[in-house]
């Protein structure tokens, strides 16, 4: 099946926000670990059943904007989501530390 270059476009923006979901959801997951301490077996599990839910969610998105084919776009859409959520999260980072310093100080 052809999809035109419009359709393509819209599923690579779909993909890149699918992968903004699949880190966000990384990092919340990772913060929940961080407020309550956990045995490396249950640390296991967790990643086990994130990438689980991540395959399963990332099929389901793929299935509905290219009936289940793995198109390059789709799969560029989502290393570009969550690259860019990255990038995002690591500049707000940075911010956040230049105010405490500038808080710090006063």
């Amino acid at each position: 099946m052809m999809l035109g270059i419009g359709k393509e476009a819209f599923i690579f923006v779909y993909a890149a926000l699918s992968g903004i979901v699949v880190l966000l959801s990384y990092q919340a997951l990772r913060v929940f670990r961080r407020l309550i301490r956990h045995h490396i077996v249950l640390i296991n599990l967790e990643d086990f059943l994130y990438w689980v839910a991540v395959s399963i969610y990332l099929f389901w998105q793929m299935y509905k904007t290219t009936y289940g084919s793995i198109r390059w776009f789709f799969v560029l859409g989502v290393v570009c989501g969550i690259l860019f959520s990255n990038f995002i999260l690591s500049a707000a980072k940075k911010l956040f530390r230049k105010i405490k310093k500038v808080l710090e100080k006063k």
